[in-house]
């Protein structure tokens, strides 16, 4: 099958997706297929696998894991069962505190925290559906970060409700409330650097 033969307007589940062979990769949001951006450029990749590099540094010998995209984020609804499954996620990183959620296949069930790192081919109908599959599945933290904009935002889940940061530019430092004391401070290039717990204030 070729992505060009599926028929867009169908709801779609994991046993679907999990049979797709073509080359472009798609997320599946509610049943329907969004084509997931050509390879992310450089400063996409960067920000991602230092992100990604940090959190893992910070997790060695702690009861979690950190994954980067290509990876598969399977939300269910009534049951586990692949064709009940019409939520299928990659975030360029997450972190997974419940391994009982991790198998084979990847993580089923909401991460802990969620990393999504724009393009210039994502688009607002697709982050406002990200957003809210990631709210009602109970992700406790979403960073969404803009390269091209040089801003980082972190929403905090609150009594099921997303709570938002400001802004979070260059020279400040944003920490997670998932994983105490982890701060990650805004470089002028807009790198990412960790900042270690003695360090935040």
């Amino acid at each position: 099958m070729r992505f060009a033969d599926l028929d867009l307007s169908k709801t779609y589940s994991y046993a679907d997706y999990f049979k797709w062979k073509f080359e472009e990769r798609v997320e599946l949001i509610k049943g329907k297929v969004f084509k997931m951006s050509p390879a992310p450029n450089r400063a996409h990749q960067k920000l991602a696998g230092h992100i990604y590099r940090y959190m893992g540094n910070f997790l060695e010998g702690k009861p979690c894991e950190v994954y980067t995209a290509p990876f598969d984020v399977r939300i269910p609804r009534k049951s586990k069962d692949d064709k009940d499954v019409i939520t299928v996620l990659q975030p360029d990183v997450c972190v997974i505190c419940d391994l009982s959620k991790l198998d084979e296949k990847g993580c089923i069930g909401a991460p802990d925290i969620a990393v999504e790192v724009l393009s210039p081919g994502n688009n607002a109908k697709e982050l406002k559906k990200k957003y809210d599959v990631y709210e009602e599945a109970g992700v406790k933290e979403y960073w969404v970060v803009s390269p091209q904009n040089q801003w980082l935002r972190i929403y905090t889940l609150t009594k099921g409700k997303y709570i938002e940061s400001p802004y979070l530019l260059a020279g400040d430092v944003a920490k997670s409330s998932v994983l105490y004391q982890l701060g990650v401070k805004i470089r002028h290039d807009f790198c990412y650097r960790l900042v270690w717990p003695n360090y935040i204030k």
